[in-house]
């Protein structure tokens, strides 16, 4: 791949256009009223990133790839039974709010902070965390810098109205730092100014840094600084109002997370499903309990995310992990029980 983003041709976001209805999903008669209008719609819209390595990006076939698209995908056949009932929406940071207010997406599933601010703004709601970043540097290794303090009068590229534009203002005037900020409308932009050398580090989530990283000519030649200037709790948001479709999306999260803690995988989930005898599992599968049927979801509906997608381990190695370009540690996103262990818990389903 030659770019962080790949621009793609996408159709135009006709959310009412009516689809063939699918009929595995259960009704209830306190159906959220997000999660009706997706049954009759026959998909679920979900917003991405435009495009960005490890996260949410076409492949040479123009099929969706990454992390963030395996959640989408999991949740549509929690919903369905079918993956690929899910149409992406690729937002830029500034148009991803917006599109969830107005109706064009039904979550967002896009390398997103969960913030106060946007928690009590009174239009979004945050379901869970998915990734747990921290903002950081790329520079050059030519620079030969051990730290973040040694960028004085250093050139920092940044992307305008984000978060990271305010947590590196914070990290240098507390530091007492002088900092010249170039300052870009898009993360894009942002990777092409520091490509070309228009500024001597570029700041943003380290996840994203290690993915811009990969697309440069000599990736080699370019360092993450080991500083982490602040926490990132990246999840999924919907709108406010609608409790029951946050839990269908907090839900499918944390079934996912359970699948990896219980050794519930793709591979695995149909023979397990079938004869495990724990009761922990056969509740996440639907063998037990009314779990699904609750969130106005099929029985079935975990055992489909997971059967889709695998579980929250797979779905991190494939797209970040060893499997991947990203070749990221689990970190602070390996299971709590892990050793050393991480932050990832999943909720108990009884």
């Amino acid at each position: 791949m030659g770019g962080c983003e790949r621009r793609t041709e996408t159709p135009p976001a006709d959310v009412n256009e009516a689809l063939p209805a699918k009929t595995t999903t259960l009704p209830t008669s306190t159906e959220s009223p997000t999660l009706a209008a997706i049954k009759k719609r026959g998909r679920l819209n979900c917003g991405v990133h435009q495009g960005l390595v490890g996260f949410a990006f076409t492949d040479n076939r123009g099929a969706w790839r990454g992390f963030d698209v395996d959640f989408c995908r999991a949740t549509a056949a929690a919903i369905f039974g079918d993956p690929d009932a899910v149409r992406f929406v690729p937002l830029t940071a500034e148009q991803r709010f917006e599109a969830l207010r107005d109706g064009r997406i039904d979550v967002l599933w896009r390398n997103t902070s969960w913030t106060m601010g946007r928690d009590t703004g009174g239009e979004l709601s945050f379901a869970g965390v998915n990734y747990y970043d921290g903002q950081g540097f790329l520079v050059r290794r030519a620079l030969n810098l051990s730290s973040a303090s040694e960028l004085n009068g250093a050139r920092v590229c940044v992307q305008a109205g984000s978060t990271t534009e305010l947590n590196v203002e914070d990290y240098f005037r507390t530091r007492g730092i002088e900092y010249r900020p170039v300052v870009v409308k898009t993360e894009e932009e942002a990777r092409q100014a520091y490509a070309r050398e228009a500024c001597d580090a570029f700041t943003a989530d380290i996840s994203a840094l290690a993915a811009a990283r990969t697309t440069l000519p000599n990736p080699q030649q370019h360092v993450i600084l080991p500083d982490v200037i602040s926490k990132e709790p990246l999840g999924p948001v919907v709108r406010r109002g609608d409790d029951q479709w946050t839990a269908v999306i907090r839900w499918t999260l944390n079934a996912l997370i359970l699948g990896e803690e219980l050794g519930v995988t793709k591979a695995n989930v149909a023979a397990l499903e079938r004869d495990s005898q724990d009761s922990r599992v056969r509740r996440l599968l639907g063998e037990e309990g009314e779990f699904g049927p609750s969130l106005g979801l099929p029985r079935t509906w975990a055992r489909d995310a997971i059967a889709a997608s695998g579980n929250y381990g797979e779905i991190f190695e494939r797209n970040l992990g060893q499997q991947s370009a990203l070749n990221l540690a689990r970190g602070l996103n390996a299971q709590w029980s892990a050793r050393p262990s991480g932050l990832i818990y999943g909720l108990p389903i009884r």
